[in-house]
C-alpha cells in the first residue's frame, strides 16, 4: 500500500473539517450574494428600460404641455430643497443655543466656585476663563446659525412665492401634464430605491 493511498483513507483532523463546511458556507454565501447583486442589476436595466419608454410615449401624448409646466415643477422642486435646508438650519440653530446656554452655565458655576473661595485658585480661574471664551464663541456660533436660519427662511418664502405664482399662470398645462411629472417622479423613487439596493449588495 502506497502512502498516498494510506493519507487518503487516513481519517480528517475534526479542526479541519469544520474550516472546510466554514470554507463551504462562506462560498454559497459569496455566490448568493453574487446572484442577488447581478438579479437586482438587471431588474434595475429593465426598470430603467420600461420608465424610458413609458415617459416617452406619455410625453408623445402630453405634447408641449410638459415644457409648458416645466418652470412650475422646477420652482416646486427647489422650494422643497429650501425647505430641507432651512429644517436643517434650524436644528443648527437649536444646537447653538444649546450649547451657548450650556457655556454660560459653566460660567455661572465656575463664579460660584471662585466666590465660595478666600484665596484666588487657579484652577478655578482658568476653569472660568475657558468657560467665558466658550460663551464668546457659542454665542458667535449661535448668531451666525441665527442669520443662516433668516436668510433660509427668506430664500424659502421667495420660492415659495414663485411657486404660488407659478402656479396661477400655468394652471392648464400644469393639470394637463401632470400624468408625466407623476410617472416621471414615481420611476425616479423606484429606480432610486432599486439602485440602493445594488449599491447595498456591492
Amino acid at each position: 500500500m502506497s502512502s498516498l493511498e494510506h493519507d487518503s483513507n487516513a481519517p480528517v483532523d475534526p479542526r479541519v473539517q469544520i474550516e472546510l463546511e466554514k470554507l463551504n458556507e462562506a462560498t454559497d454565501n459569496i455566490n448568493k450574494y453574487e446572484l442577488d447583486l447581478e438579479e437586482a442589476k438587471t431588474d434595475f436595466r429593465e426598470l430603467l428600460k420600461e420608465s424610458i419608454e413609458k415617459i416617452k410615449a406619455v410625453a408623445k401624448k402630453l405634447g408641449n404641455s410638459i415644457d409648458s409646466a416645466k418652470p412650475y415643477y422646477e420652482a416646486r422642486l427647489y422650494a422643497s430643497q429650501l425647505t430641507k435646508e432651512t429644517q436643517q438650519s434650524a436644528l443648527n440653530y437649536d444646537k447653538a443655543k444649546s450649547v451657548h446656554a450650556a457655556a454660560k452655565e459653566m460660567v455661572y458655576l465656575a463664579e460660584q466656585g471662585l466666590g465660595e473661595k478666600s484665596t484666588l485658585d487657579t484652577a478655578c480661574q482658568e476653569m472660568l476663563t475657558h468657560a467665558t471664551t466658550r460663551v464668546n464663541e457659542s454665542q458667535n456660533e449661535c448668531t451666525e446659525m441665527r442669520n443662516v436660519l433668516r436668510i433660509s427662511e427668506l430664500k424659502l418664502e421667495v420660492a415659495n412665492n414663485r411657486v404660488a405664482k407659478l402656479h396661477s399662470q400655468l394652471r392648464g398645462a400644469i393639470r394637463a401634464s401632470r400624468p408625466y411629472y407623476e410617472l416621471r417622479a414615481n420611476y425616479n423613487a423606484v429606480l432610486l430605491e432599486q439602485k440602493q439596493k445594488v449599491l447595498d449588495l456591492e
